[in-house]
Order: structure tokens, then sequence, then C-alpha cells
């Protein structure tokens, strides 16, 4: 059993590369949207595959994860793995203090490394660098396969950051950098509706054929941006020469 939230797609290809065979897959915004958050453990494991925003995990992920109930008899196999840029920070830590409550305290820990979707600092937009990247990735997710097949244990990350570090960067993403009056439109937008209809927190709703953020805060995951077809969405200034992207 694996629970994954991913915007633009790097979490998703972690997930289709180390599922098992029938093993029950769950995207965290689609359970959250049908309030499906009671699960029985089938399969001998649980994982959890998200992206890192600012040192934690998602507002989504940490939410449904408070939510979620778990049937097992004998604790499962448990990991957790994080996608990032830069670093997990304390992601793991998190979703670990969260996951204790629930008698599943993580077996494992892991990262893997893909491009960084936060173009408000980072530029994707050279394609030959972002494919090494990824490239790269797939290579690391070999090795990872081979690990969660073994159920391996132990921190298997690379470089992190204390919890109490971890707790000033989830305040700076839910004080700052989830605020929607960072995000805007420009006149390219031609009200096509995808950005409303991906939302994975319905923060986008679509008004005289313009989308308008009806929520103070979101996910921040910049799925709006990155899937507009005619990139009418910015945040900030730099976003625009920075690039989309969506994993291949």
């Amino acid at each position: 059993m694996i629970f994954y939230f991913s915007a633009t797609g790097n979490s998703k290809h972690v997930v289709s590369k180390i599922k098992h065979d029938n093993e029950m897959v769950i995207a965290i915004d689609e359970a959250v949207k049908s309030k499906q958050f009671s699960y029985k453990v089938t399969d001998g494991r649980v994982g959890i595959v998200s992206p890192t925003y600012d040192f934690t995990i998602p507002s989504i992920v940490s939410d449904f994860l408070n939510t979620l109930t778990i049937e097992f008899e004998e604790k499962p196999y448990t990991f957790y793995i994080g996608t990032y840029g830069t670093t997990t920070g304390a992601a793991a830590l998190f979703a670990n203090q969260i996951m204790k409550e629930k008698g599943l305290s993580f077996d494992a820990t892991f990262d893997i490394k893909m491009p960084d979707t936060w173009t408000p600092m980072f530029d994707l937009s050279d394609a030959s660098k972002v494919k090494g990247i990824n490239e790269k990735a797939d290579r690391e997710i070999d090795v990872l396969i081979r690990q969660l097949n073994q159920k391996v244990k132990g921190k298997h990350m690379g470089l992190t950051v204390p919890f109490l570090i971890g707790k000033i960067g989830k305040r700076m993403y839910d004080n700052n950098t989830r605020n929607t009056s960072n995000l805007s439109i420009t006149d390219e937008c031609v009200g096509c509706g995808l950005c409303a209809k991906k939302c994975p927190v319905q923060a986008v709703e679509m008004k005289g054929k313009k989308p308008v953020w009806v929520k103070d805060k979101c996910v921040m995951c910049l799925g709006c941006l990155h899937r507009c077809p005619k990139f009418a969405i910015e945040y900030g200034t730099k976003t625009k020469k920075h690039g989309q992207y969506i994993h291949p």
C-alpha cells in the first residue's frame, strides 16, 4: 500500500517504478476529494511518497496523514520516500511524527533527487539539464527498488536538517509561501479551466472565464503554473523565465 502526492509527476513517477503488481496505490489528492481516509493493510507494507516544500511535507499530505486510519494485524514494513531538489529538510521527521501515533513509525526513510519545481527560485529552462537530473533519478530509483524489496531499515537520505529548523521552514511555508496573493494571471490566459480542474484543494475557481484563487492559502504545489497550456500563471517575477515542468 502506497500513499503519494504529486503535482507535476515526480513522486508519481517514483511510485510507478516501486509499486508491486496489484499493490494498492492511493493518490492523496483523490482520497481527499472522495473523503476516503480509512484503509486496511493487505500487502505487507505501507509507504508514503511525497515532495518536499520548505523543509517539510505539503499541507495536503500532513492533513491527510493526520486524518488517516489504517487497520493492520501485524505492523507492516513502513517507509517514507521524499522527492526533492535541494534537501528533504525535516520532511521525514514531520511525517514520522504523525505515523508514529498510529503505530506505524517508519522502518526506513529514503530520498530521490529530481528537478526542483519551485521555479520562483530554481531554473528549469534548460531541457538537457532537466533530462540529466531525471536520468540520474531513475538510476537512484533502481537502487531504491532493491532496498525496498529487501526491506532494509534505517535512514537512507542525503542532506537533511534538524526538526527545529524544519519547524522554521514549516512556519515560513504556512505563513508566507502558501499565500495565494503571490500568484497572478497574465493576459495569455484563454480561460480553459485546467488550473481549476487540477487543483488538489479546489483553491481555484473559474469566474468570468478567468481563474480566481478563492482560498487565502493553498498547497502551493504550482501544479497550476506548470500545467497551464499558455504559461499564463506566475508566482513572483522569475517563474516566466525559469520555465515549466511536468515529469515526462
